[in-house]
């Protein structure tokens, strides 16, 4: 499992395949051994079944946590894939713009009504920015004040 956190993503997947395999040969070596200490002596028999029961919960404790890793390795290449998307992606708002009036006209909205939402757009990318810019003002005026 140490090999595996260290490895890097070319040869990740081959040190994964090769824990997989150990782990299935472990399984089977367990069952047979689950088989042989059946054939135990009655005295030395429970103590077998213990033994191996132990080493039964061991690997899959083992196989718990390489899926886990896997799982963990997953989430992290999708959550890449997801930010890389998003990072190619360009968010433009004059293009949304076009697209919503060629909407609009599609709806059937007269040219008076699209200039009218075009204008009241306009204010209040103005109106913001003097909210904005007053909330600064009274802010900085509280600082002052208060200081």
């Amino acid at each position: 499992m140490g090999r595996l956190e260290t490895a890097d993503k070319q040869s990740l997947h081959l040190v994964e395949n090769e824990i997989q395999a150990s782990i299935d040969q472990v399984f089977s070596h367990l069952e047979r051994l689950e088989i042989l200490s059946s054939k135990e002596p009655p005295n030395k028999r429970q103590n077998a079944k213990l033994r191996v029961d132990q080493l039964k919960y061991d690997v899959q404790h083992l196989q718990t946590a390489l899926r886990n890793f896997q799982h963990q390795r997953y989430a992290k290449e999708q959550q890449e894939r997801q930010r890389e998307e998003l990072l190619s992606r360009t968010f433009t708002t004059n293009g949304t713009q076009k697209k919503l009036l060629d909407i609009a006209n599609m709806l059937g909205l007269s040219n008076t009504v699209m200039r009218l939402i075009e204008k009241r757009a306009f204010q209040d990318k103005y109106f913001m920015i003097g909210g904005m810019l007053l909330t600064c003002v009274v802010m900085f005026l509280v600082v002052q004040y208060l200081t």
